[in-house]
């Protein structure tokens, strides 16, 4: 199966009557942001009307943009059902896992030297975030807990070593 990438009319692209995420006001800024830094770089996934399958928040963006077409692939391949659950999975597997803190923190450090604050701002993190990433240990000490906001920082527990990854 090859997949095509072309450009549609934003017009003839349809949102679902009931989109699986919410898209609030300040992630629709921070997909602007990216979309302005880097480019309209992942096609919008439609089926066969027109629907979206994923990808209503860079649609949504792309309009707040003005733009008038957008990439798109689309997906003739899937069910019915086959779409809905590939909706689920292309929301929910990235959030399955976790940032290497280590070398999060040391590609946040490289752009914090290319002094452009709109480069930082398209990576979607808050400033905030960049102070308390930039500012907490990576690792606590043996025995030791994490300082700082780090502390409250949401966590995922590996079901197959128990492992906890700070997300």
């Amino acid at each position: 199966m090859k997949l095509e990438i072309t450009a549609v009319s934003l017009d003839k692209i349809r949102l679902p009557e009931n989109p699986l995420k919410e898209h609030p006001d300040g992630q629709i800024r921070q997909i602007v942001a990216s979309i302005r830094q880097f480019g309209f770089n992942d096609p919008v996934a439609i089926d066969e009307n027109g629907e979206i399958v994923e990808g209503v928040g860079r649609v949504l963006a792309a309009r707040e943009l003005g733009m008038s077409e957008i990439p798109v692939i689309t997906l003739l391949h899937l069910s019915e059902a086959q779409k809905k659950a590939y909706c689920i999975a292309h929301n929910k597997i990235c959030h399955n896992s976790g940032f290497n803190l280590e070398r999060l923190r040391s590609l946040i450090e490289l752009l914090c030297r290319e002094d452009d604050p709109a480069l930082l701002e398209a990576t979607g993190f808050a400033q905030a975030e960049l102070d308390d990433l930039l500012a907490a240990p990576m690792e606590p000490e043996l025995g030791g807990e994490l300082t700082g906001s780090m502390k409250d920082a949401p966590k995922v527990i590996c079901p197959h070593c128990g492992e906890a990854v700070y997300v």
